[in-house]
């Protein structure tokens, strides 16, 4: 792959450049000491994937990110070592486009600790959009058999997945619902488990509902949004509680909206309301497919609002979408199924 590096640290640059290049599987082709100077060279050479810092001069990675999303589109991953004390950023850089995060691996005497997680990460993308050949393939629905016929009343089920481009879709969408809403939320977002934690906390402090990371067998809750703490797979079980799974290990996505939203298909009685909001790749689209065939109420988002219209895109080429809206009436849109339900 060819990669470009944004970063004002010689020595972070070099420590990048010593990891990505050990094997001979990728290249350097740019390197570019802020955000703004990233943006013009990313206008004349556009990298497979750039790794951008967030905490630079001029223009920090935020801010670059989202330009370079507007102008000159391309795979993502933020690189920092300031992780916990900028989490905000984060979420604001996955906001703007970003693919994920990894933090910046530290070279050792003995061994380069946080190297591996990085080229692992990388390798991911790659597969994700299909570079050097790689596709993703993703797993078919499993036939489920006959369901009861559904309820048309009791608990509501908002079932969100979401990709690049998604804490600032969600933010918009949470910051729409009261808090006494009587449907309960979980949210599949491809993200490290070391940033779900802080992802729900700053959720958590914008919006009226409750966003907490997901507890292994807990119960979906009125009023309560419940994001994965792990890049494990999220299941629902047959008692309707949700929880971790390490199987289905062949998907790139951790973790897989297609895994879960087949799972609610399966097991969920009552209402529910699919939603594939914007990312790269097709995940989700089969999984709101069999949610659709349910007879549930699916959405997707429109091209217009999303950062990347892969996902939403790959849902309504399969028909899986009975609505296609904008980010902004997404979350009015739940309010008002709800009040009609």
């Amino acid at each position: 792959m060819n990669l470009a590096i944004v970063n004002d640290l010689p020595m972070a640059v070099e420590i990048l450049r010593r990891f990505v290049t050990v094997k001979g599987k990728h290249e350097i082709i740019w390197v570019a000491e802020n955000g703004k100077i990233a943006i013009e060279k990313c206008a004349h050479q556009v990298p497979d994937l750039i790794l951008m810092d967030l905490v630079m001069p001029v223009m920090n990675g935020v801010e670059s990110v989202r330009w370079i999303m507007k102008l000159s589109p391309c795979p993502i991953l933020v690189v920092t070592a300031s992780v916990e004390s900028n989490s905000g950023l984060v979420f604001e850089a996955m906001g703007a486009g970003a693919l994920d995060v990894v933090a910046t691996p530290i070279l050792d005497a003995d061994k380069g600790e946080g190297g591996q997680e990085l080229l692992q990460k990388i390798d991911r993308i790659g597969k994700i959009v299909g570079i050097n050949g790689l596709s993703v393939s993703q797993p078919r629905n499993q036939a489920w058999g006959t369901r009861p016929k559904l309820e048309s009343r009791g608990e509501c089920l908002v079932a969100i997945g979401s990709s690049t481009g998604g804490p600032r879709a969600l933010l918009n969408i949470l910051q729409t619902i009261p808090a006494d809403s009587t449907a309960s939320f979980v949210v599949i977002q491809h993200m490290d488990e070391l940033f779900s934690g802080g992802m729900a906390k700053w959720l958590d402090k914008q919006v009226k509902v409750k966003v907490r990371v997901l507890k292994e067998g807990e119960l979906p809750q009125p009023g309560v949004v419940l994001i994965p703490s792990t890049d494990n797979h999220v299941v629902m079980y047959p008692n309707k509680s949700v929880g971790y799974s390490i199987e289905q290990k062949e998907s790139f996505y951790h973790p897989s909206v297609d895994v879960f939203f087949n799972s609610v298909a399966r097991y969920w009685r009552g209402r529910c309301i699919g939603i594939i909001l914007t990312g790269m790749g097709r995940d989700g689209a089969e999984g709101l497919l069999a949610l659709r065939q349910q007879g549930y109420v699916t959405i997707a988002q429109d091209q217009k609002s999303s950062v990347v219209f892969g996902m939403p895109k790959a849902a309504i080429e399969m028909d899986a979408a009975q609505k296609i809206l904008p980010i902004d009436a997404i979350g009015l849109t739940i309010n008002d199924l709800l009040a009609a339900q």
